[in-house]
C-alpha cells in the first residue's frame, strides 16, 4: 500500500493524472471531493498531534487534583498511542492509525472514568 500511495503522490506532484484510482472509481470526477493520500496523512498527523496536546493538558489537570501512578499510566499510554498514530500516518497507514486513535483514546477515557477515583 505504501508503494501505491507514493506512486499516486508522484503522479500528482508531476501533474500526471491519477490512473490507479480513476479506472476503478469511474473517473476523476468522483475524486473531486476526496483527499489525496498525502493530504489524508497530514490530516491524521495534525489530528493526532492535537489529541496528544489535549491528553497532556488532561494529564496535568488530573495530576493537580490527585497524584496517582494510575493517572500517569492511563494518560501516558494515551500519549504513547498518539505518537504511534503519528508514526503510522507518516508511513501511509492512515486508516489503521485512525482506528487506533479512536479506539485507543476511547479506552483511555473509559479507563479514566471507570478506574480512577
Amino acid at each position: 500500500m505504501d508503494a501505491v500511495d507514493n506512486d499516486q503522490d508522484n503522479h500528482q506532484e508531476h501533474g500526471q493524472p491519477d490512473q490507479l484510482l480513476s479506472d476503478s472509481e469511474g473517473g476523476s470526477e468522483s475524486r473531486a471531493g476526496r483527499l489525496t493520500p498525502r493530504q489524508a496523512r497530514r490530516v491524521r498527523v495534525v489530528l493526532a498531534s492535537v489529541m496528544m496536546a489535549l491528553m497532556a493538558a488532561l494529564l496535568v489537570v488530573r495530576l493537580a487534583s490527585r497524584t496517582s501512578v494510575l493517572v500517569v499510566g492511563v494518560y501516558g499510554a494515551a500519549l504513547i498511542l498518539c505518537g504511534i498514530v503519528i508514526k503510522l500516518s507518516r508511513h501511509g497507514r492512515t486508516r489503521l492509525g485512525t482506528w487506533l486513535l479512536g479506539i485507543g483514546l476511547a479506552v483511555a477515557l473509559a479507563a479514566d472514568w471507570l478506574l480512577l477515583p
